[in-house]
């Protein structure tokens, strides 16, 4: 149902069942490396383009979380899948080879929570019992559509950004006769397009920022709820610049979050020997970050309710040619383990 002015709440507590996190050679070396599932050596990944190597890592991280639990494509509804590269081709690709009914999707860095919340509210409303959504990246496609081919060699601004080569997919499905507890989704709360004017490309954490604040303050006022109700409050990937931004405005608008227990997906997927400027990013960061290593920790017991708060800058390369300000989204999702 409908609470608030953008905030669904779901009665049948959809769950998920199993996940499947696949990352590059960079990952391999990183903070969580023992959260994720399959590694590749390579950004190759024996393909001949850095393209078809990210619609390796969605079919790999599909295959894992289908043999997690030993149930077939075909028993799949649909497939909810995006990225960023140009008209989403490594997800539509990938839904060719899985022959799952495919709806796919865009909101940049925040589609892994977009498609999380459109299966949750499928289940929960039984438009489908099993949906696989999730979202990837690829660190040299990002660059050669976005920025510079890495061949270049460009130098970047402590402000950017390292996309995360990686891909993160879950199994979300109604969970009635489920015999021990599981994450579950409760509610999603969906973002509106906020632009600061903001035209940097290399700035997309300060971008970000004020999409993310503003949908989580949303998120609180329709479910009348304080901060505290959950134990941590994550974002996608706004990294350094944009986090330290968001605080500022939380404390701006009155709200009581402290910086202990909100952190971001961006600050958590890579050591601090690795060089990553002001951190990570990417919809594989976002996806990979909660269906990895998240997930992990609530089955720790050290998070029971947490909100996952994916922010997307909406640019695209043309819009940049054409001196367009970056237009930026966040979608949130709240898990809790039961």
């Amino acid at each position: 149902m409908l609470k608030g002015s953008q905030t669904w709440v779901f009665e049948q507590h959809p769950a998920i069942i199993s996940t499947g996190v696949v990352g590059g050679p960079f990952e391999k070396n990183g903070n969580i490396a023992e959260d994720f599932d399959k590694f590749h050596d390579d950004l190759w990944m024996g393909q001949d383009s850095y393209e078809k190597a990210q619609k390796v890592l969605i079919e790999d991280a599909v295959e894992v979380l289908l043999k997690k639990i030993g149930i077939k494509e075909e028993e799949i509804r649909f497939f909810l899948a995006g990225d960023l590269i140009n008209q989403i081709t490594p997800s539509s690709f990938a839904a060719r080879t899985n022959q799952i009914p495919n709806l796919g999707l865009f909101s940049a860095c925040a589609t892994s929570m977009e498609g999380l919340a459109l299966s949750a509210f499928l289940i929960n409303y039984k438009g489908a019992d099993k949906i696989i959504t999730g979202a990837s990246s690829h660190n040299a496609s990002a660059e050669k559509q976005f920025r510079y081919p890495t061949e270049y060699g460009g130098q970047k601004p402590p402000t950017a950004q390292w996309t995360v080569t990686g891909a993160g997919f879950a199994l979300v499905a109604s969970g009635e006769n489920l015999q021990k507890p599981h994450p579950r989704i409760t509610s999603a709360t969906i973002g509106k397009v906020i632009d600061m004017g903001i035209s940097d490309p290399f700035n997309m954490g300060g971008a970000m920022a004020p999409a993310a604040v503003d949908t989580i303050e949303r998120h609180l006022q329709d479910l009348n709820i304080e901060p505290q109700f959950y134990d941590l409050i994550i974002t996608g990937d706004l990294a350094t610049i944009g986090r330290n931004i968001a605080l500022d405005l939380f404390q701006q608008k009155g709200l009581s979050i402290d910086e202990s227990f909100f952190n971001d997906c961006g600050l958590l997927i890579y050591n601090k020997n690795q060089p990553v400027l002001a951190g990570a990013s990417g919809p594989g960061c976002s996806a990979t970050v909660l269906y990895g290593h998240l997930l992990n920790q609530m089955r720790k017991g050290v998070y029971k309710r947490i909100l996952v708060v994916a922010t997307g800058a909406l640019l695209s390369p043309l819009s940049f040619q054409q001196n367009e300000t970056i237009p930026c989204i966040a979608h949130a999702v709240s898990i809790e383990y039961m």
